[in-house]
């Protein structure tokens, strides 16, 4: 790993107006003799990308598109000195410039597979909270990380857990060597843990979306109900860690009191715990190897539950076990299943398909879409826009 910098530390945020971009930033904003802000992209919330631009000066702010940009310039200060882009190539810039020092990749989908991809290649210090990424093309991502000396810092809780609990010595696709036996995925079952598996065909999206303890988008709500999400992180931590699938088990914890585990050979299991905020994987990744104040609580002890686990199950939460599947099949299944989850949550969103049918969705499009072999990032692209198609196709099948 590469050792903190004794400068200021330029930071470009690819999703700044999401939770995790919005998390990085009240972060930054304690330590402004650390770290400055270069850059930052946003798909729609002009508005907060104005505020973040007078409040952090970033020399670059990037968007969606021509008219999304006209207006982000109008919402700002006539003298502003940032410059306004728009488009993927101007992500890609952004994320592997010259004056950037870290990445923090927070663009929730396939799109933020191109713009980490430009951050790794330039050798930055990438925080990867864009797990598409490594779902999508996770054996040419960890070469490339590899291949041009980037240092990868996970952010989702779970695994940036398994990374403060790993050995410092820990080497990639050699748990044993560590001593490692097992990756403990924490997940907190989400809002219909105790839900009976009829009773979910008629949940809502408001029902969907309410997550116990974490605040996160729509997209990542519905995948945490789903325990979708927890599928996608079981197949991040193979290729963040360099395991197979049987090294990973996991284990729903509803209290996110402890946020992932690693035991090992010897018997013991060492835990992650703290307050479910994701400024404290944020605020490590930033620092490390160093320790700063993140803005978080400390955990309080004698005010906790008692804590708790389960065994997932499969009637309950099909979605993980179909993770599981795809992640053993291999790339092309991965990629499948994330293109097809987007599409049919996204239609989930929508009103147009039950909660019941993303799981319907995401099968067929990985039963018909597994065995293709796919040995570059365009094979991937390119497959990912067949799976999204199709996953369209059986939307109109099963729509309600």
């Amino acid at each position: 790993m590469q050792q903190a910098s004794q400068n200021v530390q330029t930071i470009t945020i690819l999703g700044a107006t999401g939770s995790i971009g919005t998390s990085t930033l009240d972060v930054i904003s304690q330590h402004p003799e650390r770290y400055r802000v270069y850059a930052v992209s946003g798909h729609s919330q002009l508005q907060k990308l104005a505020d973040i631009a007078l409040k952090f000066a970033p020399k670059c702010i990037v968007v969606n598109n021509q008219q999304d940009a006209a207006q982000l310039h109008s919402l700002l200060p006539k003298n502003t000195q940032v410059q306004i882009r728009h488009g993927v190539d101007a992500l890609a810039d952004i994320a592997s410039a010259k004056g950037v020092d870290t990445v923090m990749s927070s663009i929730v989908g396939a799109a933020g597979l191109l713009p980490t991809l430009a951050a790794v290649k330039a050798g930055k210090k990438v925080l990867l909270a864009n797990k598409e990424s490594l779902v999508m093309s996770g054996q040419l991502f960890m070469q490339a990380v590899r291949e041009h000396n980037a240092t990868l810092i996970p952010i989702d809780s779970e695994h940036n857990a398994i990374f403060q609990c790993l050995p410092l010595n820990y080497q990639y696709g050699k748990p044993g060597d560590s001593g490692v036996s097992h990756l403990l995925l924490t997940a907190s079952g989400g809002p219909f843990r105790e839900s009976l598996p009829q009773e979910l065909e008629s949940v809502t999206v408001s029902q969907a979306c309410a997550h116990p303890n974490w605040d996160m988008g729509q997209k990542i709500s519905v995948d945490s109900a789903s325990m979708m999400n927890k599928g996608l992180e079981f197949i991040e931590a193979k290729w963040l860690f360099g395991v197979d699938e049987d090294s990973i088990q996991v284990v729903i914890h509803p209290q996110s009191t402890i946020h992932s585990m690693v035991q090992y050979k010897d018997g013991s299991v060492i835990a992650q715990m703290g307050n479910p905020d994701m400024r404290t994987p944020i605020a490590h990744a930033l620092a490390f190897p160093e320790r700063i104040n993140s803005g978080v609580e400390p955990l309080n002890f004698f005010e906790q539950a008692n804590l708790s686990f389960e065994k997932p199950r499969e009637d309950r939460f099909p979605n993980l076990f179909l993770a599981m599947q795809a992640s053993r099949i291999g790339q092309a299944a991965t990629t499948a299943l994330n293109a097809a989850n987007e599409i049919a949550v996204a239609a989930f969103l929508n009103e147009q398909i039950r909660f019941t049918d993303i799981y319907k969705v995401n099968k067929q499009v990985v039963d018909a879409q597994a065995n293709i072999t796919l040995d570059s990032i365009d094979a991937i692209l390119s497959h990912d826009k067949v799976c999204r198609d199709m996953a369209e196709d059986v939307i109109t099948r099963v729509r309600r």
